[in-house]
């Protein structure tokens, strides 16, 4: 399987498999890649609708260009945290980031919430925000804006006054939460239509099933998401085993 960065003429092929319209798998396998390498890309310079070959390998020397510009002269570079392969951590965030991206949010917003997530500070300042994803001050304003909107992201003071930016821990309940209510309403709506076009009918009969599906998969998840945030803040972040009880976590 080849590596390192997609040349111009695998973009090229990217479009025209874009424009064919096939799967993400299917543009991998006749390029030999990743299915992620290829959801990355297609992600990161416009999604599918307004991918550009062109383009994206202007994108893509723009960023080496900046990294170059930026890289420490007349000393080795520091030694990522921990240990960790740096390039292997740029590669995480990435697939991070485009399946944030893949469940609603643009480019920036899910490029912080990566950010804020994968962070061993716990929190971030909308300065080394912008310097981290390399976005203007006012495009990452915009973004804090929007995800506080949507609960995902909450704003505290450091000793210094400082504002700085915390993914809230509560986030994935909130999101799984509102899925929950978006089914039930999906299901009230099926039960409406039921009584409009008649039980008996094929299309009453349709939104009858609709309607039971969604209720029943709604109030599972909802459940489920309530025992899940129970158990976690009760026992401080032990994880369930096998049998789904709380053990310790084990060093």
């Amino acid at each position: 399987m080849p590596g390192g960065r997609l040349t111009k003429q695998e973009r090229q092929q990217i479009a025209i498999g874009l424009s064919d319209d096939l799967a993400y798998a299917e543009i991998a396998r006749r390029l030999d890649r990743p299915t992620s390498t290829i959801t990355r890309e297609v992600m990161r310079n416009g999604g599918p609708s307004a991918y550009r070959a062109d383009l994206a390998q202007r994108a893509t020397e723009r960023r080496a260009h900046r990294r170059r510009a930026t890289a420490p002269t007349g000393e080795r570079a520091p030694r990522p945290a921990h240990g960790r392969d740096d390039t292997a951590v740029r590669e995480y965030e990435e697939t991070f980031t485009t399946l944030f991206m893949g469940s609603g949010l643009s480019r920036i917003p899910a490029g912080i919430l990566t950010c804020l997530f994968t962070t061993d500070a716990g929190s971030l300042t909308a300065a080394e925000l912008s310097r981290r994803l390399e976005v203007s001050p006012s495009s990452i304003s915009k973004a804090i804006a929007y995800l506080e909107g949507q609960g995902l992201v909450i704003r505290e003071r450091d000793e210094g006054r400082r504002e700085r930016y915390v993914a809230d821990g509560d986030v994935w309940y909130q999101s799984v939460i509102a899925a929950a209510r978006t089914n039930a309403q999906l299901a009230e709506t099926a039960r409406q239509g039921v009584r409009v076009y008649g039980r008996e009918s094929p299309t009453g009969a349709r939104l009858e099933n609709m309607s039971r599906f969604l209720e029943f998969v709604g109030e599972s998840i909802a459940r489920a998401a309530e025992q899940a945030r129970e158990l976690l803040h009760t026992t401080g972040g032990a994880s369930p085993d096998a049998d789904g009880r709380a053990s310790p976590d084990r060093e």
